[in-house]
């Protein structure tokens, strides 16, 4: 390696790890919590311009990769061709779901600073079969890409979420407005399919 290329390497390593940094201490501030009724505008604008600046962070750490010619952060932003944009803030090491197979899942979701729903908390996770159309397009979409242990916040277009209809307020549902972007947080936690002890437990038909 010349001498430039050194250290443009140097540079790029010690910006990847300045990156992973603020993404991991501010991005869970923005996309998961739900701001409440009494947050003042400059609050609001506080974690706009907070997001706005992450999303920055992560540009200039694609444009180095690009120039340098190395990977890019396990923890830059990616957007697919249907225009979900994933942002990693785990990563798993487990197996990934086939088309049809029952996932457990965790999640929380928002439109805006409404929030939808929230199993983080729940006793159990979500179980869905992949594919099967059970949840929002954007991200039936997603999950078969996910292993067990990830944990991706994706920022879904209306047109992949609910729609021009959106939906109506329900009890403890809010209204969701025409083709609003949703923010789904995900883990996948497992599949019940793939895991040792339950197949002992109720056999492999």
């Amino acid at each position: 390696l010349t001498f430039v290329t050194a250290t443009l390497i140097r540079e790029f390593v010690k910006m990847k790890s300045t990156c992973i940094l603020l993404l991991s201490a501010f991005a869970p501030a923005a996309a998961f919590v739900a701001p409440s009724q009494s947050q003042s505008a400059t609050a609001l604008s506080a974690q706009k311009s907070r997001t706005e600046f992450l999303r920055d962070v992560a540009a200039i750490g694609i444009t180095a990769a690009t120039t340098t010619g190395l990977s890019l952060p396990a923890f830059a932003d990616e957007t697919t061709a249907s225009g979900v944009v994933i942002k990693v803030t785990k990563e798993g090491k487990g197996p990934k779901p086939d088309k049809g197979e029952l996932a457990a899942i965790r999640f929380s979701s928002f439109a805006g600073p409404n929030k939808i729903d929230d199993v983080f908390e729940t006793p159990e996770p979500y179980y869905t079969r992949v594919g099967s159309g059970g949840l929002i397009k954007g991200v039936e979409e997603i999950l078969p890409q996910m292993r067990v242990g990830d944990r991706w916040v994706l920022t879904i277009p209306g047109n992949l979420a609910f729609g021009p209809k959106g939906r109506p307020a329900s009890a403890g549902k809010p209204r969701i407005p025409s083709n609003a972007e949703i923010i789904f947080d995900v883990e996948m936690v497992g599949l019940p399919g793939k895991e040792e002890e339950l197949i002992e437990l109720i056999g492999d038909d």
